[in-house]
This record gives C-alpha cells, structure tokens and sequence, in this order.
C-alpha cells in the first residue's frame, strides 16, 4: 500500500507541473469526444455510429462509458450489453462466466473473446475455458457483436464475439494515474505514461488490484481475497503520416501475475441462508495461482488510400495452479464435494468433516492440484478494399489466420486431515498422478466479407472457413516421465463452412431496419462421437435515434441441429473437459435498449440521459438424455443458468464540475438443472436486483476525486450452485479514489 501511495503522490506532482501542457477543458471535452471512434487496427468496430450501422446486432462501450463506474469487473461493465448471460462467482469477475443469446456462461468457452482483434482464452479450440481474462483496467473500449456482424469471428459463432480495445498509443505526451482504497482493504492502482513523435510512440502501463475478500473462512485467519499485477508496453515505428505508402509496425508485451485464495467449495442451503459470507474451514488451502505473458506484432501498410493490410503475429503462454479441495474418502469411497453439499444429509460424515465438526483420519480431504500450462501463437492478416462504382458503395474484407494452441494437465492429489477445526496436510501427492496428457490444436481460418451500399440497402454476405484437428496425448497416471509406455492418442478433424448474410435498409436519418442469417459454430472435442455444435441464427431488429431518444429493438431465433455441453468442474461436472452432444434445441428472444435524453443542455453542460436494456430469452431442450452437469434431461425442458428476464437501468447526472450515475440490474430466477415450469428450491437461484453508485468531482483540469457503491441496498443473493454448492455476490462496498493526468 505504502508504495503505491508514494508512486500516486509523484504522478500527482508531475500532473500539476505538466499543467502548461494541459489543454483547457472545453478543449479536452473535445478531444475525449473526438476519442470516442477509436481509430486502430486493433479494434474492429471502432465507435457508436459504426455499431448502429452494421447489419447485425453490435454494441459499443466508450471510454467514456468505462469511466462513469470505474469498474474493473467486467461482469458489471457488461450488464447494460442486451443479450448477454453472466454468471458471478467469486464477487470481482476474476474469472469471468459469459454467454450470449442462450449459449452456456460456464467459463466463457463458447464465446469467442478476444483482445486488440486476437484470441485472448488460454487455448481457444483445444481449452477455450477462461481462466485467464486481462484486466479490464487497461481497456479502452469494450466491442460485442452478435448474429450476422460476428462472421469474421471464430470460431464460436453461435452467441457472439467480445473484442477488448487495449489503451492505446497517445498522440501527444501524457500520463494517468487512478489509485483507489476501499471496503475489504481493497486497492487500485492503474499508472499509464506515453507520447508520440513523428516516426514513433509509445505507452507504457501498470496496474494492480488487491483485495482481502468478503468472506471468512471457519477458525482461520487466513484471507478469501486476491493480488494482481499487470504490466504492458507498446511501442510503434511508422513511417511519414504522409508517406506515398504509409506503414507502421507496432510491438506489445503483456505480463501479469494473480495469487486469488478462491475456492470451489461453496455452502448448503442452510448454511447459506445462516451466513451466506462463510467459508468452510475445508477450504482454507485452496487457491489459484497464474502466469500470463503475451508478445504481439502488428505490421499496418496502406499502399493506397482505399487499400490496406494489417497482420498481426502473437503468442500467448498461460500457466495456472487451481490448489483445491476436490473429494473426501471416509472409507472405501470418494465422494465429490458437488455430491457433498448437494446432499448433506446422505453424506453427513464428509458434510460434518468439511465444516470442521469431525476429526478425521489422514488423507480424508484429497486437495488437487489442477496444474496446467496454455499456449496459444498464430498469425493473421486481414486486408481491406473499398471502392465506388456509380452510386454503389463498395467494402471488402479478406482475413486469413493460422493458429495452434495446446494445454498441458500435469495434476496431483494432496492428503489433508482436519484435527480440532484446523487442516493439515498429510501426504504430498506426486505430480502427474491425477492428470497427465496434453491436448493440441491446429486451425486454419479464413473469411471473406462484403459491405455493399446502394442507395438505402447496405448487403453484407460474408463466409468463414474453419479447417481444425485437435489430438491429444494421454500419457496415463503411472508414466509420469511422459516416456509413452501406456501412451492413449485421440484425433479429431473437421473442416466447415460457415455463411452469413445481413442486410441493412436505411429508411432515413433517424430510423434503420437490419436482418441477418448466419450459420451458427463450435468446435468439437478430441473424444470419439464428439460432434461440432450446428445451428441457423437468425434475426430481425429496427434502430431509431430520433430528438432524446435512441436505441434498438431486436428479435432472434437461434434453432440448433446439436447443442454442445461440457463436463466441466466449474459447470458442476466431473472435470474431463469432455464435450457432449445435447441434440436439437431452440433459443428465442427480443434484445431491448434504449436511452432517453431527459436534459441535455449543452449550453449549460447538463446531461441526464436514462438507459433501459432488457433481454428475454426463451429456450427448449428437443431430446432426452442424462448429463453429470444438467441432470435428466426430457424434451421439452429449458437450458439450465439462462435466465428468462433481465433488466438493466442506468441513469447519469453530468455537469462541467461533477456526475454522479446510477446503475440497477435485475436477474430474474433461473433453474440449475434442465426442467421446464416450477423451479425446485434446491435446483434454484433466486432473482436479484442490485443498484450502484459511482460519483466523480473535477477538482482542477487535471485532478478528479471519485467514488463508487457495489451493492448499494446491501442485498444478499446468490449467484450460482457451481461449481459446488451455493456462493454469494459482492455485499456493499464502498471505494474512494483519485485521478490525475496531465
């Protein structure tokens, strides 16, 4: 704490001293509104009035946006996007569980997240679940696209794609600070300096977040929090801004490093409606522990002014350790922590051992280690044409991109007893003894898309190529020297086409009308009889921005030939990571956002806008089966962790000296296994509705005090039955900080 307050108060001074180069506000007002279309070749949308003009449904969040809350959880930044599912699980979006129009949040896996237009999950085809997410401190704009705008984006097609725009290069000298303080001795500090000079530019950032968390674990001292450190640096080469053929060639290198104690176990019913902020004291070992380090190059030429060329060659390598408690063995049999809580009673003696009530012989708590190593590297390249015949209006892109990924489980299995309320370790398991296989992919993907414009219509037909194989190599519990005298192999190929057509009628200024089509994809696993997931998307939406209002109404329909479901631990499942095959399924919904303009008074510089998002989605199950994640499953039944109404309003009082903003979501109830009508109360998570605050004060030109409230009403709620058990969401909290730049 001590350093990051002496690091505060030197940018501070260096803001105050670098005020003769600080523009008037008027003038940074205009600068900042300037800054709103983010020109880079690392987005791909770029501004509000490109997202309202796609044919297909698009969302873009400002930098202005991200500064109203200062959030550095993504699951609130995103809450306001229509269309999305988000699952909280450990209260600061650590790792983050997202989907999009009825696909599973679980992990994030079936959505295709990216950073700076590059895949970001640890391995995207062979492990796509996000472990890691980047810090969303350092994003400059957020991009969500769904339907027919996501088909140059792969290879999950079904629900959408994320791109994060990463602070970008300044175009004159300067620097920020933000440090806060807060409730559970919660700490930020986000630190950004650079500039740019005819031929070069450059940013270098630091940002770190700690916490003690808001639970407490049984007879332990130990905390439920997290620390984190994230530090990037670009730096850009380019020729004359005037150059007969302009180039630049940008460099990026990302590390970061997170220590979280979080946990899998969660709580029963009981003892969740008791003290929903209580750990088990069988919990007090687990923790994760992660590496991320990322390397990135991107080669930008425009030979010509309406042609240009960007290519981009990255590798990322993730490393995690997820230390935790996974089973208990009383006796002759090892039964699951999922199985524990699900039914204490049927398991009294291991639910009594978990709480701490029971001693127990050695060995009985079996705490895993989830070792794994990622990397992901490729290199792609997206060229752009336009043109103009006539009155037609024509735009091209071409995109090509070779990808591998692989991850490497090299896990093990350590012995704990609990002897007066206290966990000890008894044994050291030997690494490689539980897990002990990797898992490869190798993709090649290639799309075309074309915008044409005539007169009112915008025609946007486009088409992805995905040629995949993803092997594994399992090398078995007792070759721990990986010398391959019990060596398992598994292969799967698949090479698909993927078409998508949108189309875009304008009816005037005020006022657009888009459909789209477009062939929904996720790959398969490595397991025989794991088939890819198939559907037909389509959907119809009308924009309007007319006087103080403006927004979009959207309906889809999403008919799936196989849905795809995984076994996962963090799903509730056994953790093969295997995929399974859920058969025929539809999702349905209407996406609702608008913003209403109550004063806007520029002269005075007044601004009360009010937004309202609303998504309802509607699904259905069309086969029966038995799944270890959503139960029984008859026809008929509705997709589990999908809730069918969620309402999100925000509303933002801004004036030249100060701001202050209110944002409040709904989550309606949603079931935690497959079933149709009345929700059990054991397969149920209740509805919610949680309101924040955030404020900000212009103290000078350069320096701003502000402020927010997580979960201003206090309301205690639950967010999930996975991965084991019940766990709350954040309980109020409060952060005061203090901004400066120059």
């Amino acid at each position: 704490m001590t350093n990051n307050i002496l690091v505060a108060s030197l940018l501070v001074t260096t803001a105050f001293f670098a005020q003769e180069k600080q523009l008037s506000r008027t003038q940074k007002d205009s600068i900042e509104s300037l800054n709103e279309v983010i020109i880079t070749a690392d987005a791909i949308i770029g501004s509000k009035f490109n997202a309202k003009n796609k044919a297909g449904s698009t969302y873009f969040i400002s930098p202005k946006e991200l500064k109203t809350f200062n959030y550095d959880d993504v699951s609130r930044i995103l809450r306001t996007v229509p269309g999305l599912t988000i699952q909280e699980e450990d209260g600061f979006g650590l790792r983050p569980n997202i989907g999009m129009r009825g696909t599973s949040p679980n992990r994030s896996e079936k959505i295709t997240l990216m950073e700076d237009g590059v895949l970001i999950a640890p391995a995207p085809y062979a492990a796509p679940a996000a472990y890691y997410f980047p810090t969303v401190s350092r994003m400059q704009s957020f991009e969500v696209l769904k339907g027919g705008s996501q088909i140059q984006y792969g290879p999950y097609t079904t629900g959408g794609a994320i791109n994060m725009v990463s602070t970008q290069i300044p175009n004159r000298f300067s620097g920020r600070i933000t440090t806060s303080i807060g409730s559970f001795n919660t700490k930020k500090t986000y630190v950004n300096i650079g500039d740019e000079h005819e031929n070069f530019g450059y940013i270098l950032e630091y940002n770190n977040r700690n916490s003690d968390g808001f639970k407490t674990i049984d007879n332990s001292s130990k905390n439920t929090g997290f620390q984190a450190n994230d530090y990037v640096a670009k730096f850009r080469f380019n020729t004359d801004s005037d150059a007969k053929v302009y180039q630049s060639l940008t460099a990026k290198l990302q590390y970061s490093e997170d220590l979280a104690n979080e946990t899998y176990l969660g709580l029963t019913d009981d003892d969740y409606n008791k003290s929903p902020y209580r750990r088990y004291v069988a919990s007090n070992e687990d923790f994760i522990d992660t590496e991320h380090n990322q390397i990135m190059l991107t080669h930008f030429i425009r030979p010509t002014t309406n042609f240009s060329v960007t290519t981009k060659a990255y590798k990322n390598n993730f490393a995690r350790n997820w230390y935790k408690l996974d089973a208990l063995k009383l006796g002759n049999s090892k039964v699951s922590i999922n199985n524990i809580l699900a039914n204490p009673e049927t398991y009294n003696s291991e639910y009594r051992a978990i709480i701490g009530a029971d001693n127990t012989v050695d060995n009985a708590l079996l705490v895993k280690a989830n070792n794994r190593k990622y990397e992901a590297k490729g290199i792609q390249t997206v060229a752009n044409y336009k043109f103009e015949t006539g009155k037609a209006k024509h735009d091209i892109d071409f995109g090509l991109r070779y990808h591998e990924d692989y991850e490497d489980r090299f896990q093990w299995v350590d012995g704990y007893a609990i002897q007066n309320g206290v966990m000890n370790r008894t044994s050291n398991g030997t690494p490689g003894t539980d897990a002990n296989r990797i898992t490869k992919a190798e993709a090649i993907a290639a799309h075309v898309l074309y915008n044409l414009t005539v007169d009112k219509f915008t025609f946007t037909p486009g088409i992805r190529y995905e040629d995949i194989t993803i092997s594994s190599s399992n090398y078995g519990t007792k070759d721990i020297g990986r010398v391959g005298t019990s060596l398992a192999r598994a292969e799967n190929k698949i090479n698909v086409w993927i078409p998508g057509m949108g189309i875009l009628y304008k009816i005037n200024d005020n006022y657009n009308i888009f459909t789209s089509v477009h062939k929904g994809f996720s790959p398969p696993g490595v397991s025989a009889g794991e088939d890819a997931e198939n559907s037909l998307n389509t959907e119809l939406g009308f924009r309007f921005d007319k006087n103080a209002l403006h927004g979009e109404i959207i309906g889809y329909y999403n008919n799936f030939s196989n849905l795809q479901g995984s076994d996962s631990m963090s799903g509730g499942g056994t953790g093969t990571g295997d995929l399974f095959n859920a058969g025929a399924a539809i999702v349905k919904g209407i996406e609702l956002l608008a913003t209403y303009d109550v004063i806007d008074n520029r002269d005075k510089r007044f601004k009360l806008p009010v937004t309202l998002s609303y998504t309802f989605t509607d699904t259905k199950l069309e086969n029966s089966f038995n799944s270890t994640i959503w139960g029984n499953v008859e026809s008929g039944d509705e997709i589990p962790y999908i809730a069918k109404n969620q309402l999100a309003i925000t509303t933002a009082f801004e004036t030249e000296k100060f701001n202050f903003a209110l944002s409040g979501k709904y989550v309606d109830a949603f079931r935690t296994v497959a079933g149709t009508g009345f929700i059990p109360e054991k397969n149920k998570v209740g509805s919610n509705f949680i309101i924040d605050f955030s404020a900000r004060y212009h103290i000078t030109d350069h320096v701003s005090l502000m402020g927010n409230i997580i979960n201003l009403l206090d309301n205690k709620y639950a967010v999930s039955r996975v991965p084991s058990g019940l766990r709350p969401g954040h309980p109020f909290g409060i952060n005061f900080g203090i901004m400066a730049q120059f």
